[in-house]
């Protein structure tokens, strides 16, 4: 869709805070999983802190000229708990948090300073269209039975831990979120057709709600979609708000890490390089994705402007500050960029505000106890959406695509199937995901098929000539 909000654009003030906490909504949700996966004390609201921190600081490197919000990387997640494992005392796990950012980083800034020297040429003939374009349609396609394994949860279980709303009731719910964000994405007018997904989880979230209540009220289980109870934690017991629990200090990383430094050891160091280091170049592939996508969306190439160094080393330099204080590395998000592309807004004054929003609702907690009680079918429905214009992005690349040579339809084949089948690749400790996979599967393809010339078309078969091919 064209942009109602170009990258150097400012929105009127109310518009803005608007509009970044429809950037939040988006974020969140997969932000704040990565610190409830791996446990050993992280938190969702330091995650969010570090994110917002992350994301100013890729801000400060692109100019901002990038509009995409950094979020934690699930890539990294076999690698965090490599952090803890083997006995490994709770301060040292954090410290090993920091550490790997920290080599992950480095290994974006030892390409960041190549690519300054050698320029992003290479790239163009190692990853065109047919490379990138399906690449980015598995990113979302791979996320697909998320949003679909989503959208039949609710949030309340019982004392076995199953979930007790029916299926079906957690669906309807998924499905009013997910209609409502259609419809205001097409037939809203003004700021309506701007916030699909604040109008579409504000009323998936009030008819969960409703059905919650009668079920609350009427001993009826499978009504039951909302998790009310992680509210509680911040009531006192006749009913009023504690100032202390109201606003209360993150347990940033370093500040556990800072205990570890005492039981570090080369063996544990080196153990930490192995695990982040090679996930790092996975993760560089993505980036490279990710930003090729959101090129397309605003019409302006950003590997060349503000370039690839600087969206690098904001993206390194980013997760670096963002383990620092969350303990997960940060990436950047496809589901920020499909944001950007259904609702027109590219505004990086809006990302900005969006960071800061972050860092002030990771310290008011009944705010984070709000985006944990939105169920899970309420995102499923979202996310619908959000993963699904990530998969159309990759498919619209692939039109500037000649698909009547063989080469081209290899390429694309070898990676749609590899990533669509969930082809991985485990190598030691290091799991290559199935979007790794296929675009290394992808680049091999093209180089393998690059000294094509002639072929025959099923067109040059039915006029009984032959197309030449450069």
């Amino acid at each position: 869709m064209k942009l109602v909000f170009g990258v150097k654009d400012r929105p009127k003030p109310g518009q803005i805070i608007v509009l970044a906490l429809q950037q939040m909504l988006a974020i969140l949700a997969a932000t704040i999983a990565v610190p409830m996966i791996i446990g050993n004390g992280l938190t969702p609201a330091a995650a969010m802190f570090g994110a917002g921190c992350g994301s100013l600081v890729y801000l400060l490197f692109t100019q901002f000229k990038s509009p995409v919000f950094l979020g934690s990387s699930f890539a990294f997640i076999n690698s965090m708990f490599a952090a803890f494992a083997g006995g490994v005392s709770m301060s040292l796990g954090w410290l090993g948090l920091i550490l790997g950012a920290l080599f992950a980083g480095l290994v974006y800034v030892v390409i960041a300073i190549a690519v300054k020297f050698v320029g992003v040429g290479w790239l163009n003939k190692l990853m065109p269209a047919v490379v990138i374009g399906p690449t980015v349609a598995i990113i979302g396609l791979s996320l697909a039975g998320n949003a679909i394994g989503d959208l039949t949860k609710g949030d309340v279980v019982n004392a076995a831990g199953e979930m007790v709303a029916s299926s079906h009731i957690a669906m309807l719910c998924g499905l009013v979120t997910l209609a409502v964000t259609m419809l205001a994405s097409t037939y809203g007018k003004g700021m309506v057709k701007l916030i699909p997904f604040i109008m579409g989880i504000i009323s998936g979230y009030a008819f969960a709600a409703i059905l919650t209540i009668i079920g609350i009220a009427a001993g009826i289980d499978a009504l039951k979609v909302i998790d009310f109870s992680v509210f509680t934690n911040y009531m006192l017991s006749d009913g009023g708000v504690s100032i202390k629990t109201f606003f209360s200090l993150p347990p940033f990383t370093f500040t556990k890490a800072l205990e570890g430094i005492s039981e570090l050891n080369l063996s544990y160091v080196a153990t930490i390089f192995v695990a982040y280091v090679p996930v790092a170049f996975v993760v560089f592939a993505e980036h490279i994705a990710d930003h090729r996508n959101l090129s397309t969306i605003i019409e302006h190439d950003l590997l060349e402007d503000p370039g690839l160094t600087r969206s690098l080393l904001g993206d390194g330099i980013g997760s670096i500050v963002g383990a620092f204080f969350g303990g997960c590395p940060n990436t950047t998000y496809g589901e920020s960029i499909a944001c950007v592309a259904i609702t027109g807004n590219a505004a990086t004054i809006t990302i900005f505000a969006a960071a800061i929003g972050c860092i002030i609702f990771s310290f008011i907690t009944p705010l984070i106890a709000f985006v944990d009680s939105i169920p899970a079918c309420v995102m499923g429905g979202v996310c619908i959406a959000l993963y699904g214009f990530i998969a159309v992005s990759g498919l619209k690349m692939v039109q500037q695509v000649d698909l009547g040579k063989n080469r081209n339809l290899f390429v694309a084949s070898c990676i749609l199937i590899a990533g669509i089948g969930g082809l991985t690749i485990q190598v030691g400790a290091v799991t290559l995901t199935s979007i790794a996979a296929a675009l290394i599967l992808g680049i091999l393809t093209n180089i393998m098929l690059s000294k094509e010339k002639d072929e025959t078309t099923p067109d040059s078969i039915s006029s009984g000539k032959k197309k030449s091919k450069k």
